[in-house]
């Protein structure tokens, strides 16, 4: 299964593609959008649309997991934050692909980082899985970690064991599509 982890920012937006084969998980790509921070709000969100979108297409994910948004000190900040978070969501949506979401503290704790731990932990513990040597920025770690989160998550749930058929592969991604909810669900009616 391949995966595209987001970290979501309206300035940069990290993004992350790890695939596990035969129970390896293998590093495929990772890199930071970037956008002029004195731009307007929309066209920084455009931007990071239309990047995304390339990133999509180069990389073909079969799933998106992206980070929720923490909202601690000031809600504004998460605001703009739920924007480019937006974005991602409609760029996977466009795409045709399943959408997950993962809190931080959930992110940071799959890689073996603890909740409270900095971005530094998460770094070094994310090069450490995929046998990197180092990434250059934090947004780009965090997107991977995202990344190995949604995978790890899909082995917590008992998927089919390493080197199996492809055809139990294909049930593998089919059950960890059914155990892991998507991010947004239609609302229920009352």
């Amino acid at each position: 299964m391949r995966v595209l982890g987001v970290d979501p920012g309206s300035r940069f937006m990290g993004y992350g593609v790890v695939e596990e084969r035969r129970g390896q998980l293998v590093h495929l790509g990772h890199g930071v959008i970037k956008v002029d921070p004195e731009a307007p709000l929309h066209q920084r969100l455009m931007v990071l649309h239309v990047e995304l979108t390339a990133v999509l297409k180069k990389y073909r994910p079969e799933s998106v997991a992206v980070e929720g948004v923490f909202t601690f000190r000031n809600a504004r900040s998460a605001l703009v934050l739920g924007h480019a978070r937006g974005v991602a969501l409609l760029a996977a949506a466009q795409a045709g692909l399943p959408v997950h979401e993962y809190a931080p503290a959930r992110v940071k704790r799959s890689v073996g980082a603890g909740g409270a731990s900095g971005k530094d932990a998460i770094a070094r513990m994310v090069c450490s899985l995929l046998k990197l040597e180092a990434i250059e920025r934090a947004d780009a770690s965090d997107a991977l970690a995202v990344a190995l989160c949604h995978l790890n998550q899909g082995r917590v749930a008992g998927l089919a064991p390493a080197g199996s058929s492809s055809k139990r592969r294909k049930g593998a991604a089919s059950l960890l599509a059914d155990r892991l909810s998507p991010s947004y669900r239609r609302p229920e009616a009352r």
